[in-house]
Formats: structure tokens, sequence, C-alpha cells
């Protein structure tokens, strides 16, 4: 195998943030598989990593959601052989997706969807994790069929990556799931999804979930600017119950609102296991579930739209276009 690959790194360069170049390939430890990366999908996380990066004049090979080929397995690797189609989140602080090979730690790494194209799978890792490490190592359920019979979940910006996993995942386990959604395309997708109340997130929602007679819900996922959000979710959730946030507030949240309930604020971050390594193979384990839902057709790939090329045009104006909020559900790339 070459010593030496094709990557988009990571520029000093702000006219010209991303580049193509010639890079030595990662070394791959007893505890990783190396993959043959056939499709990325494209994540919020991208485009600020890209800022920091050149903004700090430091090379970085980017990408996280991923699927593809697995070419070499370390010593100590058991679960994968060769040519094992994979999908994974893999983890910050090593050489990242948009690049022809990549090692991952196979704890963090399962077998992909045997009915789901590569980018169709490659739409599934992060917001799957992130969906379900919210609603099992935060809100403390059991994600199984009907394992949360009767519980309601609000869940607001529905319509984004997470949302779309959540719905499904909660709809799955026998939850009552209302999602906002502030346009007719985005009320359309979460209703698709298996929503089963939509309610506008540019209005007055405390309202509208009162008139729909939730007038306390146990569950509310905040999946985006939990500062604009956080004072009806305050009066939203009920007594010993959970708010949780996947995205950090630019501003402090009025967190006493909701000391007299006892209930909770959870903060979500998918990378938190790998960077401590706490628990690592549980992300593998929900990936496997994941692809068993998938191929089961329970699950929906999340995937809406597709680019092609490992090029640093391609990757940059995907990244951008997921920053500005212009893609329901994921965006993924095929190599």
């Amino acid at each position: 195998m070459s010593e030496f690959m094709q990557a988009v790194v990571t520029t000093s360069n702000e006219a010209q943030p991303l580049e193509v170049m010639t890079i030595p390939a990662p070394v791959v430890s007893d505890e990783d598989v190396l993959v043959r990366v056939k499709a990325v999908a494209v994540n919020p996380v991208d485009g600020k990593q890209r800022q920091a990066a050149v903004a700090n004049k430091s090379s970085h090979v980017l990408g996280f959601d991923a699927t593809g080929e697995v070419v070499a397995v370390g010593s100590k690797v058991t679960d994968f052989k060769l040519g094992d189609t994979v999908f994974y989140a893999g983890q910050l602080g090593r050489l990242g997706a948009n690049a022809e090979l990549q090692a991952v730690n196979a704890a963090l790494v399962a077998k992909a969807p045997t009915t789901l194209s590569h980018a169709e799978a490659a739409a599934l890792p992060l917001t799957f994790l992130t969906a379900y490490e919210l609603l099992v190592d935060k809100f403390g359920l059991t994600v199984a069929e009907n394992s949360a019979k009767g519980q309601t979940i609000l869940i607001i910006n529905g319509a984004g990556g997470v949302g779309s996993i959540m719905i499904q995942l909660a709809k799955w386990m026998g939850m009552t799931v209302v999602a906002t959604a502030s346009r007719q395309e985005t009320s359309d997708w979460v209703t698709k999804l298996g929503a089963d109340h939509v309610v506008n997130h540019r209005r007055d929602y405390v309202a509208d979930m009162h008139s729909l007679g939730f007038d306390l819900v146990p569950y509310i996922a905040i999946l985006h600017a939990p500062e604009a959000h956080f004072e009806q979710a305050a009066a939203l959730v009920g007594p010993f119950g959970h708010i949780g946030a996947i995205v950090e507030s630019v501003e402090p949240l009025p967190v006493g609102l909701i000391k007299n309930k006892a209930a909770s604020l959870d903060w979500e971050f998918m990378f938190a296991k790998a960077n401590y390594g706490v628990n690592m193979a549980t992300q593998g384990r929900a990936l496997a579930l994941a692809a068993t839902l998938a191929d089961q057709g329970v699950l929906r790939t999340t995937l809406t739209e597709t680019m092609t090329g490992m090029t640093a045009e391609t990757i940059l104006a995907a990244q951008e276009k997921v920053a500005a909020g212009k893609v329901n559900g994921k965006l993924a790339i095929e190599f």
C-alpha cells in the first residue's frame, strides 16, 4: 500500500481555505482499522473546524461521518476483516475522512447497512450517535422497540440532521413526538419521518403545545441555538424532566428557571467518549443497531443531497451550504 495519499487539507489562506495535497498515509495502530473512504457526510462542525484551522494557520484533514472499505486491520482488531464495508463518525484530533484513507479506532466502527448506498449510510453515524446518546446517556431511556411507550418528547429543530434521526428513534421507542418546524417544506419533512404533531418555533409554541394538550413534557431536545429556546423549554419541561442541548450557547442560559422543577439541563457531545476514552465501544454497538434498523426499514437515511468528488471546491461548497442551514436532513459527498 502506498505510503502517501491525496487529502483535502485546511490552509492559512482565507481566500482558499481548503486544498488537495499529497500527505503521508495514516499510521494504523493495533486497535485501528484502515478504511478506503467512499463517501463522507458534511456536518456543521466541519465548517466550524475549518474556520478555526484557518484562523490558527494550522493544517488539518477534516471530515467525520464516512463509509468505506476496510483495507487493513490492527493486530488487536477481531470484529472486522479486509473488504468489510463499514461506517463511523470518527474522532477529533486524528486525520479526518476527507482523504483517500482514514485510520479509525475499531471501537467506533460498525459494519454498514447492506441496503444503503455509501452516501446514504454516511449520512447516519454522527447524527444517529448524537440522538442515541441524548436519549440513552442523558435522558436515561432504553432504546428498544416500544420501550418508552406513553412518554412524550418535544424536538426543537426537528428537520435538522439530529432531529431527523431522533424523530424516527423516538417513534420506534413508542413515544409521542412533537417536532418544531417553521416552513411548509420542513413541516412536511418531519411529518414524513413520523412526528405526531408539528409546532412552529417562530411562533408562541408554548401556547401551541398547551392547545395540543401538552401542559408539561418530560423530555425536550433543543437541537439549535439553546439561548433562543431555553425559556420556552423551561416553561414546558415537567418536574424531574430533561432538557437536552447539542449546540453551545452564545449567551448565558437562565438555568434557574428549572431549579424548582428539579429538572436537568443535559449537554450532549458525540465526541466526548473518544476524547476521554470513556465507553468508546458503546458507539460501535449503537451504530450496529443503526445498521440493523436501516436494513429492517425502521430507520431511513436522512440523506437529501449528494455531491461528487474529493475536491477542495466541492467540500468547501458543501460545508458552506450546511453552515447556512440550507439542508434538511444531510448532505453527503461521494469520492
